[in-house]
């Protein structure tokens, strides 16, 4: 029993290795394997959606997608298995896309039709940010992050700002043009106004009168500015972080002892490249 679970202890250090390191080579090789993959699958969701072409390789793609679910399916339990905290490692981001990207094929064996929806895999991609792992990626995504959740209350608010403003437009719209220019009732007068703000503009409904041409103006008009302003908030909280982070960096410095990887992080305890303890600092505020 010793002698198994030993082998067992040794096959899953090793496959956590390969599926869930980063900065090995054996690790690396598999994402960019894995990559590939997802590629493949995307490649061939979207040309399942040509005629021409699933009518001639029907067959195949079908074949080709489920040997693609099945190798995401071994890879799924792979990380599951291989890690120490499987559970945080399913509830985790990643590990609920991974879990997503192997269910539509299943699901297609009750629900024909939703084998569509492994288009999902293309969210998998992100692990292309894991592979890279250069401190300035890691940085920039953080800080974006940080910038959405600091202008997270403020878009809220603007959000709810705009519903009012659509509710308002839609029915004075609906009085100004009625029935006879296609503004049935306010529900429709509203949905001509989302889609005038968003500057989209199907056609489908338009005024024709005057006055109503007018109102239309101002509100397309408008729709720039609304556009504008949950752009403006994120960027400028963006750039903030850039600032704070460009000062930090300017008046702390440390590197590690081990690979002499330069951290630039005044909260870093760990050097990010290898893993060492920092503890030798070449220059501070």
């Amino acid at each position: 029993m010793g002698k198994f679970k030993s082998k067992y202890d040794i096959f899953r250090q090793q496959t956590r290795i390969i599926v869930h390191g980063t900065t090995t080579k054996a690790g690396r090789i598999f994402d960019l394997i894995l990559l590939g993959v997802i590629l493949l699958s995307l490649f061939l969701i979207i040309m399942e959606t040509v005629e021409g072409f699933d009518a001639k390789y029907h067959s195949q793609l079908v074949f080709l997608e489920w040997v693609i679910t099945i190798f995401f399916t071994i890879e799924y339990i792979l990380r599951v298995i291989s890690i120490d905290k499987p559970v945080k490692y399913i509830f985790s981001f990643y590990g609920i896309i991974d879990l997503i990207a192997t269910l539509p094929m299943y699901l297609s064996l009750f629900f024909p039709g939703t084998s569509i929806l492994t288009v999902v895999r293309a969210l998998r991609l992100l692990r292309l940010f894991k592979i890279i792992n250069h401190p300035h990626f890691t940085s920039q995504s953080i800080h974006l992050k940080e910038a959405i959740n600091a202008s997270k209350g403020k878009i809220i608010v603007f959000i709810y700002f705009v519903l009012i403003c659509t509710i308002i437009i839609g029915s004075i719209m609906y009085i100004i043009e009625g029935k006879e220019s296609g503004f049935t009732s306010i529900p429709t007068s509203i949905y001509w106004t989302i889609v005038t703000l968003t500057t989209v503009g199907y056609g489908d409904i338009s005024p024709q009168t005057p006055l109503g041409q007018i109102f239309a103006s101002l509100v397309m008009i408008l729709g720039y500015g609304i556009i504008a302003v949950p752009t403006g908030i994120i960027t400028a909280e963006f750039a903030k972080r850039n600032i704070n982070s460009n000062t930090n960096s300017d008046t702390f410095k440390t590197s590690c002892a081990k690979c002499n990887t330069v951290i630039q992080n005044k909260e870093a305890l760990f050097c990010h490249h290898c893993g060492n303890k920092l503890n030798d600092f070449i220059g501070s505020s």
